[in-house]
């Protein structure tokens, strides 16, 4: 980013140099520079009312297992009930839900209400989605068809500020900064971002070995739908087969995770046949049970029989 982002420059006429009827603008356009300022030291404040007592990274480290739920509808109420209701996070789905990065930001505000920490799900590994979503403020960044170790780097630099990446810099207009006036955004925002990979493909599985030993990579999360679907059982993804590659990526990751100090986590989506119990069993880190529109399905579906039912 340019100049603009530290200094502005906006001049008004002064009261007196205005005649009494002078119907010319107010602001001077010809004495006016646009640019965004960092914020005075009067109102800049400090970082602490801006974090949570505790982050999903923390809490990870701290060996919790966490539960989450995908937020496909984009419905900020939605948002709002599931935050209250006690998931330890939620996934706000850019690459299946509903919505875009408008829609994303009002889901995140409400999850705010009750300090439910946000995920979002990138439609695909490119730098424009991931400055634009991590603007925004989420406390991790899941991406999806990671198939080489080559796209987890990639996934990692987007993520990181020049030099060690390439992240664009807006950071004192933007929400993740609480538009700059989180003074001590630049000092925590990459080591508090959890940043996600999926494990959806047969050469992603060839290549785990080399995927979880990428630097900067914090967590695998494997997609078994997307991952039967590449070994051909799009209509049967609780195929023994599948549950068979999976498996391999279960004890790649553990074993990885027990020579480095917890990482890379493991993350996983409850199956039918394997459940968020059996997950969390086997040594998963964060498992995630269901998807909004899926549990609202479920449960019109149930009230509607129930009424035929007595009918």
């Amino acid at each position: 980013m340019a100049s603009w982002l530290r200094h502005t420059a906006i001049k008004f006429p002064s009261h007196d140099a205005l005649p009494s009827h002078d119907t010319s603008p107010l602001l001077d356009t010809t004495k006016t520079t646009m640019a965004l300022p960092t914020p005075p030291a009067s109102t800049t404040l400090s970082s602490t009312p801006f974090s949570p007592s505790a982050t999903l990274k923390s809490r990870l480290r701290d060996g919790e297992t966490l539960y989450g739920l995908f937020l496909c509808s984009f419905s900020p109420v939605i948002a709002e009930i599931v935050g209250h209701a006690g998931y330890d996070f939620i996934v706000v789905d850019m690459e299946h839900g509903y919505g875009g990065l408008s829609e994303a930001l009002s889901c995140l505000h409400a999850l705010a209400a009750s300090q439910t920490p946000a995920i979002i799900r990138l439609p695909e590994c490119s730098p424009m989605w991931v400055k634009k979503a991590l603007d925004l403020g989420p406390q991790g960044l899941m991406f999806p068809m990671i198939h080489t170790p080559e796209l987890a780097r990639q996934a990692v630099s987007y993520c990181r500020y020049p030099r060690t990446g390439v992240r664009g810099v807006a950071h004192p207009i933007v929400r993740a900064s609480k538009y700059g006036l989180d003074d001590g955004y630049l000092d925590r925002c990459e080591d508090e971002l959890l940043i996600m990979c999926q494990v959806e493909s047969e050469e992603a599985v060839e290549k785990i070995d080399e995927i979880v030993a990428v630097d900067g990579l914090d967590c695998i999360m494997i997609g078994p739908n997307d991952l039967g679907a590449n070994m051909g059982f799009i209509s049967d993804p609780e195929h023994k087969d599948v549950g068979q590659m999976v498996r391999v990526v279960e004890s790649h990751v553990l074993d990885r995770r027990a020579e480095s100090d917890r990482r890379p986590y493991l993350a996983g989506f409850a199956m039918p046949n394997d459940g968020p119990s059996e997950l969390k069993k086997r040594g998963y880190d964060m498992v995630c049970g269901a998807v909004d529109i899926a549990l609202f399905r479920d449960a019109v579906v149930e009230d509607v029989n129930k009424f035929k039912k007595i009918a």
